[in-house]
């Protein structure tokens, strides 16, 4: 099985007819044809029905354009990939990242790579972890920062930040008083709780009150941090975030670590185990892992 196959392969599909795909590859329809019958046999398969208004793919032949789809985009990569590398690596680069610490980490990644590859070029998204992974395995992202858990089948991790959970009380409250920056988990457990807006947080947290005997009463879940500050400033309940939330709140608010049991929250740097990446993404992936 040659490249040329595939190509022909795929333009027949996508035309659904061998006229028009030899008018759009210039050749004409007899060796076309061929080339089809050839792949076919190398493949042991049909991969087209042959009807009186055109073609359509059988059912190996459906299973088969995946594969031919991402052979293309790989050798197409592949060409455009050689041809940056005799000018210096650039390109543009996908990234996205939830809230939390992982801006903080994009940016001193950001401002380390630029120093030694300035001709890349930068697109950053922000959302939760559900929203950025299906990002990743859609392919509109390269490389993601997110919190865990994640889809271990679908993406490729490593941890790179590790930090506690934290409580953002409102300044008026009674868990606010007192000098210690702890908080038990247990004492929680009576408030109105404002907590991120991910599926699989919910549980988590549920299930750090079960040990306890406890159901937390979650009040309300957000997407962003600034909603969550926001209503625990006008005292509407308590919030549950990771402890960089203090790097960016401070007035009305007090921020105490959550405590028996400690929980962590961790970030994790995430690309698609599905996809190939390109030479901009894989070269970022090994330099933040490498440094």
């Amino acid at each position: 099985m040659e490249l040329r196959h595939i190509r022909y392969f795929l333009t027949v599909a996508e035309e659904g007819s061998f006229t028009k795909a030899a008018e759009r590859l210039s050749i004409a329809q007899p060796p076309l044809s061929r080339q089809i019958k050839d792949l076919e046999d190398e493949l042991g398969t049909q991969l087209f029905f042959r009807k009186a208004r055109g073609l359509e793919l059988t059912k190996e032949g459906e299973h088969f354009l995946q594969y031919a789809t991402r052979i293309r985009q790989l050798a197409d990569q592949s060409v455009e990939d050689i041809a940056k590398m005799n000018e210096g690596l650039s390109g543009k680069l996908y990234l996205a990242t939830v809230e939390g610490y992982a801006p903080a980490l994009i940016a001193k990644w950001i401002a380390a790579f630029k120093k030694k590859y300035p001709l890349v070029e930068y697109e950053l998204w922000n959302g939760n972890s559900d929203d950025v992974m299906k990002r990743v395995a859609s392919g509109l992202c390269d490389v993601a920062v997110i919190t865990a858990p994640y889809d271990e089948e679908e993406l490729t991790g490593r941890i790179v930040y590790e930090e506690p959970w934290v409580a953002i009380i409102p300044a008026k409250h009674p868990l606010a008083k007192g000098k210690s920056t702890s908080v038990d988990l247990k004492k929680l457990a009576p408030y109105s709780l404002i907590i991120p807006s991910r599926q699989s947080r919910k549980q988590e947290i549920e299930n750090w009150f079960a040990p306890l005997g406890l159901e937390p009463k979650i009040f309300c879940r957000i997407a962003h941090m600034l909603n969550a500050y926001e209503l625990t400033a006008n005292g509407v309940g308590i919030a549950i975030y990771p402890a960089s939330a203090a790097r960016y709140v401070s007035d009305g608010v007090v921020i105490k670590k959550i405590v028996h049991p400690d929980v962590t929250a961790r970030y994790v740097m995430v690309r698609s185990s599905n996809k190939q990446p390109s030479l901009v993404a894989g070269e970022f992936w090994d330099y933040v892992i490498d440094h």
